[in-house]
């Protein structure tokens, strides 16, 4: 018998180690041998577990042996000279990894203080844009951590994702046009992170982007334009899309120094301010890729606002700050019986439309809306005229009712529970859905494959394997490809991937793919194979080999089944009404 030992070092690296028992060795003689295997193994395995990079390094390192291949094994195919044409232009090289960090340039234009463009800008009519000095003192401190979590969606789910402080939206960030932000980002993850600010009009990723786990990184920026604006977690490259439809993002305003419309005519602030940001939740990575959102919400839970809702008095002064954040769908935000006396688009006191009954947002877009509560009590619901999104989540109550306490602010910031009151939550779930690995069996229902089918595809998209589960009958042989395309720029590994068992009674490790690039191995060996992606270890996925007898088959064989069975009862139900026909004639016949 051989023992195969594996071990997973810090940077997701398989090693196996092999032992071969010769077949006359006794019991005796067999279990020496193993204590006699691991006293020689134990150094090497302690070497590799603490002197290997941990996950967040595997990203260089990953990066380093595919940049080897590109001007190596690779060289002279369309990917090499796309990919290197691509770097050479972006003025990076090799280096320690496929694409340095543009901080790292020894490019002297970017060492100058550029004092000519700064005194322009100041002398200008407009704002200037938000660069300054880094060690300039900050009007105020702003800061946020990110890390791998879990957040409830109410409805008794659960998301797996990428979370902003433990919330999915992340906290509410509101600064005053002309402050100087210091802006801190925390990494207590596991991989990289970064922050993209777009409040800031200035270089950010630079500053903020490739944050590894345990690090902090900060910049300095002034609010130059009023609005309502979008933060999300940049690591770089191909990791910015994937980590918004993970779930980190959040909105911040910057208040105006000019009064709103409606603020100068009333001559006083708003009675109610809602911060409401519209964003979506996804299953697996195909759907977030091709827009397909399993539930729609605002401010991070499904009906959120009719659960609980908002409430204010009649005649009320009403502010909205809308975000969409995204990231796919366009939203037509709209509540039933107000007309907005104001709307400002991207939230810019200058950008004024008088009326209207809705604002359309497409990702990333902003208004602020302004309307009267009328003097009628009622509900009043907030909603997405796209009325799919509504029905998926997106649906609140602006209450009207003359025992309202107000004045009240809503924040846009996600659900938040403690430690035990989310354990108790977890308990009780009857869901769990996840973008990169397999969530509850309802949602990531088993593609379940006869012994007929000699050859399954799984698709690499979105940061994720597609199906995420499978279960084939032994020898079918798994090809996998990869459809993700964005494999430029620095930042958390871009677009390429692998597959590799951490689990498995038969172990594969593929090589690193590009677009359309594939990888096929036969599982030979009955069992569960549980592998990842070695650039991102959050990309977990199975294949279940075995028994798929009574297990039905694939989709197209389940149907042709269930074509079967209809046809077989429609011809029973056809013989059993000849034979009462039958029977009913005959007596008539005799008489």
């Amino acid at each position: 018998m051989d023992v195969i030992f594996t071990v997973i070092n810090k940077s997701n690296i398989i090693i196996m180690m092999k032992q071969t028992p010769s077949p006359n060795s006794n019991k005796k003689t067999w279990i020496l041998q193993k204590i006699k295997f691991f006293l020689l193994a134990s150094p090497a395995i302690l070497l590799l577990t603490v002197f290997t990079p941990n996950f967040s390094d595997a990203c260089p390192y990953c990066n380093l042996a595919f940049y080897k291949e590109l001007v190596g094994s690779r060289q002279g195919s369309l990917l090499s000279e796309e990919l290197l044409s691509a770097m050479e232009k972006q003025g990076k090289t090799g280096g320690e990894t496929i694409f340095p960090p543009s901080s790292k340039t020894d490019n002297p234009q970017e060492k100058k203080d550029f004092i000519e463009i700064i005194n322009r800008d100041n002398n200008l009519s407009i704002p200037p844009t938000s660069y300054v000095k880094q060690d300039v003192v900050p009007d105020k401190k702003v800061s946020i951590e990110l890390y791998e979590g879990e957040v409830y969606l109410g409805q008794g789910v659960i998301f797996k994702g990428f979370v902003t402080n433990g919330t999915i939206p992340g906290p509410t960030i509101i600064v005053n046009e002309g402050d100087i932000i210091e802006f801190s980002v925390i990494n207590k993850g596991t991989i990289a992170h970064g922050a993209s600010i777009h409040a800031a009009y200035t270089q950010t990723s630079k500053y903020l982007g490739k944050i590894g786990p345990g690090e902090t990184k900060k910049m300095l920026f002034k609010v130059t334009y009023p609005g309502v604006y979008m933060y999300h977690c940049a690591p770089g490259g191909h990791a910015i899309p994937m980590h918004i439809i993970f779930g980190q993002y959040g909105m911040m305003v910057v208040k105006p120094k000019k009064q709103y419309k409606l603020e100068q005519i009333l001559k006083k602030k708003p009675d109610v301010e809602i911060y409401l940001t519209q964003h979506e939740f996804y299953s697996n990575g195909k759907d977030a890729i091709e827009g397909h959102p399993i539930y729609t919400t605002f401010n991070g839970k499904i009906f959120r606002y009719v659960e609980e809702p908002i409430k204010a008095k009649p005649g009320d002064y009403v502010r909205i700050y809308f975000l969409n954040a995204g990231p796919n769908l366009v939203s037509t935000f709209h509540i039933v019986g107000i007309i907005w006396d104001f709307a400002y688009w991207q939230g810019n006191p200058d950008v004024v439309f008088p009326g209207g009954q809705s604002v359309i947002a497409g990702p990333t877009d902003s208004w602020v809306v302004e309307f009267r509560m009328p003097p009628d009590e009622g509900a009043f619901l907030m909603l997405s005229h796209a009325v799919g999104s509504t029905d998926r989540g997106a649906i609140g109550i602006l209450a009207c009712d003359a025992n309202a306490q107000t004045p009240l602010t809503v924040l846009s910031d996600g659900p938040n529970y403690t430690p035990d009151k989310f354990a108790e939550i977890k308990s009780k779930a009857t869901r769990i859905i996840s973008p990169f690995e397999p969530g509850s069996s309802d949602v990531d229902v088993p593609a379940v494959y006869g012994g007929e089918v000699k050859e399954v595809t799984i698709k690499i998209i979105g940061n994720s394997f597609y199906p995420k589960v499978v279960h084939v009958a032994e020898g079918t042989k798994i090809r996998w490809i990869n459809e993700d395309v964005f494999s430029y720029m620095d930042g958390e590994f871009a677009g390429i991937h692998n597959a590799a068992t951490y689990e498995a009674p038969d172990n594969f490790n593929s090589p690193m793919l590009a677009h359309t690039e594939s990888f096929v191995f036969q599982c030979n060996k009955e069992g569960t194979y549980k592998y990842l992606c070695t650039p991102h270890p959050y990309m977990k996925k199975e294949i279940i080999v075995g028994d798929v007898s009574g297990s039905g088959s694939n989709v197209a064989t389940s149907r042709m089944t269930l074509w079967f069975f209809i046809i077989i009862g429609a011809i029973l139900i056809a013989i059993m009404f000849l034979l009462v026909y039958d029977r009913r004639r005959k007596p008539a016949a005799a008489n």
